[in-house]
């Protein structure tokens, strides 16, 4: 494989690897029409470096494929089985057997979820559900795994009401003969509460209530922020203050040291018509704030510096999956293993890209501010020495002569000078990356293959520090785009100041 590039996604543990770590993991769905082998997908994990998987059961194959990988592995009980196996020990024992003693120690499994969002989705299995957690648990106690392997149950976030002010939220006391035991289980087994959250979801059915920002972990004003009128803490993301409500939710009952996972969370990159926040920037914004909120090791704002894990919601596409167009799109990957998007991250710990194609450009956010645009690419092409001449009137990328077009131009050819390294690409935020080759017509951008197939080396197209490029061309080049209105040399003094 080709050497690894620069900060573009990070789905590991730091840099000092240790089990106590802050970790993102993923889900695997196998929803595909064009679904990949387990080779495959353990191919694409371990060039990824991701270091934990949920299952949503214990595929045989996926199991062996993933053996002496060290990759954390959390097996399922398939909600099917989940009636079988709540009402007979053997038949617990016989699932663990065959599902987890066949493949341990090869196979890193450390945790059982026992069948998902039960209450929800499977009510009429809920009497048995404690049950089936206890008869797994005694399976592993009687094979001395218990140490290694917690068991747990996925919980929907829905069971939580009144979860804002978080300090007020309870669990649906419909369920309570369910949940006590089960708190009691999770606290009695040091395991977690395994939680599914959905930012998207909260913010979709509030109505407008809940700011999209506030949605997808984007930075707010301080009196923006949400604030628990009892305890006084700022919420400054819906994430933290789901996680907050259900440790507020256990505590109502008297639990306060069960720890909680989130199994579940993600954005979807497409929608219908009637899901005009499923977009790629969307879930790009929402997974990479994610990420790095998590292993930043930020907690939440009743637990700070207690890292909640995670398990995004999902690693590929699933095409096959029923309901709306966004219930298939919540992938980070495609079944060929090419990213839906590159994940905007930057920041130390084990950092790999998600780039599997090696090509990846840096363009101009359409929407962003076009004085922001101009003064970032008055920089790219002063103090940036980025070449911009191939932008003149006559030159190959000056049409569209447009600041959006040329700033892509210009950002882009700085991103590859610069080899791709972190925060190469951000231009005070005005700037993205995309595995879409921008390159048209005869304008063939660094980076790019081209028509022809030759590769542009991104360095070759920077002046080198003792340039003497016509600064009256560059005069009449920044003219060209109309909003550049003040002198070439004070614009770029300011833009030194602002991005150096």
């Amino acid at each position: 494989m080709d050497a690894l590039l620069p900060l573009l996604l990070v789905l590991a543990v730091s840099a000092v690897s240790a089990d106590e770590d802050a970790f993102i993991g993923v889900n695997l769905g196998t929803d595909l029409s064009d679904m990949p082998n387990p080779t495959q997908v353990v191919a694409l994990l371990k060039a990824q470096n991701i270091r934990h998987v949920r299952l949503y059961d214990a595929d045989r194959a996926m199991l062996l494929a993933l053996a002496n990988t060290g990759i954390h592995v959390t097996v399922s009980v398939p909600n099917d089985q989940l009636l079988g196996i709540g009402q007979s020990n053997a038949t617990a024992a016989n699932w663990v057997a065959r599902n987890v003693i066949a493949y341990v120690p090869a196979t890193n499994i450390t945790a059982i979820a026992v069948g998902s969002e039960v209450l929800t989705a499977l009510s009429n299995a809920a009497p048995v559900l404690v049950s089936a957690l206890n008869f797994i648990h005694s399976a592993l106690v009687a094979s001395n795994l218990d140490g290694q392997i917690k068991v747990s149950t996925p919980y929907s976030s829905s069971l939580i009401l009144d979860s804002f002010p978080p300090s007020q939220a309870f669990f649906n006391r419909s369920w309570d003969p369910v949940v006590v035991p089960l708190l009691k289980f999770l606290q009695s087994t040091g395991s977690h509460l395994m939680l599914n959250v959905y930012p998207y979801y909260d913010y979709v059915q509030s109505n407008g209530v809940i700011p999209l920002d506030y949605a997808l972990f984007r930075p707010l004003p301080a009196n923006k922020e949400a604030v628990d009128a009892n305890t006084l803490l700022h919420y400054t993301n819906v994430f933290d203050a789901i996680v907050d409500a259900a440790y507020f939710a256990m505590s109502y009952l008297n639990f306060t040291n069960v720890p909680i996972v989130v199994t579940e969370s993600g954005w979807p990159s497409k929608g219908d018509s009637s899901e005009p926040d499923a977009t790629l920037d969307n879930a790009n914004t929402y997974n990479s704030n994610l990420i790095r909120h998590v292993l930043n090791n930020t907690g939440t704002p009743k637990r700070p510096g207690i890292a909640v894990n995670t398990y995004i919601y999902e690693l590929y596409n699933e095409d096959l999956r029923p309901g709306s167009v966004s219930e298939k799109n919540w992938g980070l990957f495609d079944a060929n293993g090419v990213p839906v998007y590159i994940l905007h991250l930057t920041g130390g710990g084990t950092v790999l890209a998600n780039d599997t194609t090696n090509q990846t450009f840096c363009i101009a956010r359409p929407d962003a501010d076009k004085k922001m645009l101009q003064a970032a690419l008055d920089w790219a092409c002063g103090p940036g020495k980025v070449d911009c001449s191939t932008l003149l009137q006559g030159q190959p990328c000056y049409d569209p002569d447009t600041v959006v077009a040329h700033s892509t131009y210009a950002f882009n050819a700085y991103f590859q000078k610069m080899a791709k390294s972190p925060g190469t690409c951000d231009f005070k935020g005005v700037a993205t990356i995309t595995t879409t080759d921008p390159s048209h017509g005869s304008c063939i951008f660094p980076g790019s293959g081209g028509k022809n197939g030759t590769f542009l080396n991104g360095t070759s197209l920077a002046p080198s520090s003792n340039s003497t490029t016509d600064a009256s061309s560059c005069a009449v080049y920044f003219r060209g785009v109309g909003s550049f209105t003040t002198s070439v040399i004070s614009g770029l003094l300011l833009m030194v100041a602002v991005f150096l």
